[in-house]
């Protein structure tokens, strides 16, 4: 039998060896090697190679995106699943850019890891559950369609304007004025923003605009 050879790359050792231990108990998996970073990662790919590398996103140093992105390019054949406590838009879809195959988040590694490898060793894709609700969500979909990396890619110059201006607390009629524009415009422009970062009022608004580092 051809077992799986995976590369474990993640800088927390505690965590690398329960994935260790995880993927020894499978008959068809080997574990190449580990990692602590995204540049030895890369650099093992390049001195021993690996079927399928499992790559924690935040990492010192090369961060596993980046380090994603460099093994993809120079390894079609090898297949990486993220592994990562994130789920939401910015990280998956930045994740997906860079070539990742699977994207499996950590408080489910132990049930969903296994399938993951193997789905992306076949060539196919993986996600955890919560991440495909996510992805299957209309408004992410326009960001993917768009080539962004989260929803405020989506907005216009003016619409990023306008939800400064509406997160440190001008009301629509403050905003038309110093904008020059009618209140019926920037009722339009604030009706668009929700519905682009798929927010739900102006709560919403203001925690994402401080969330993004907009407003502080």
């Amino acid at each position: 039998m051809n077992r799986v050879r995976v590369l474990l790359a993640d800088d927390h050792a505690i965590l690398r060896s329960g994935l260790r231990l995880l993927l020894e108990r499978e008959p068809d998996m080997a574990v190449a090697g580990e990692a602590t970073d995204g540049r030895e990662a890369v650099d093992w790919m390049a001195r021993e190679g690996a079927d399928v590398v499992v790559m924690d996103v935040g990492m010192p140093g090369l961060n596993g995106i980046e380090a994603t992105g460099q093994i993809v390019r120079r390894y079609p054949q090898a297949g990486v699943v993220m592994l990562s406590m994130h789920s939401d838009e910015t990280y998956v879809l930045r994740c997906l850019r860079a070539g990742a195959r699977g994207y499996v988040l950590k408080e489910s590694a132990e049930h969903e890891l296994i399938a993951a490898i193997r789905a992306v060793r076949a060539g196919k894709s993986f996600f955890s559950p919560k991440v495909t609700r996510l992805l299957q969500q209309e408004h992410v979909e326009r960001i993917r369609c768009a080539g962004g990396e989260d929803s405020y890619d989506l907005l216009t110059e003016r619409e990023r304007e306008i939800l400064q201006r509406i997160a440190e607390g001008s009301s629509n009629k403050e905003v038309a004025g110093r904008l020059c524009l009618s209140v019926h415009t920037v009722e339009t422009h604030r009706k668009n923003i929700l519905e682009k970062l798929n927010l739900h009022g102006p709560a919403d608004l203001i925690l994402y605009a401080v969330r993004k580092g907009i407003v502080v």
